[in-house]
């Protein structure tokens, strides 16, 4: 990935204000991604298209729904989060469930 966020139009809807979260899970703190959270608020959903450098999330955003897969951490097997279509935005996501992923901000030239 280039050390610049994603700027578009839902950059742009929410205020154009970007942060890079390194995403791990609640339970066991095994790295599962970073995340590209645009605008302010609570992490709810994860879009597809905002997450960075995970073996195995990274590249669905090609992929069918029905194709898609949990959010399930591989190192502890907990559930994380479920795939649904944003009809707002018409965007595939994860819906997070409460508690269960661990959010750290850090530098675009971090990753």
């Amino acid at each position: 990935m280039k050390n610049t966020l994603k700027n578009d139009k839902y950059k742009k809807n929410r205020g154009g204000y970007s942060r890079l979260l390194e995403i791990s899970c609640e339970g066991c703190g095994e790295f599962l991604g970073f995340y590209q959270k645009d605008g302010p608020g609570i992490l709810k959903r994860m879009y597809l298209d905002r997450i960075y450098k995970s073996k195995d999330y990274s590249d669905l955003g090609d992929k069918s729904f029905k194709l898609l897969p949990q959010l399930i951490c591989k190192k502890c097997g907990r559930l994380l989060g479920v795939p649904i279509i944003y009809e707002k935005e018409n965007r595939f996501a994860f819906r997070l469930f409460q508690g269960a992923v661990v959010k750290k901000i850090v530098k675009v030239d971090h990753i």
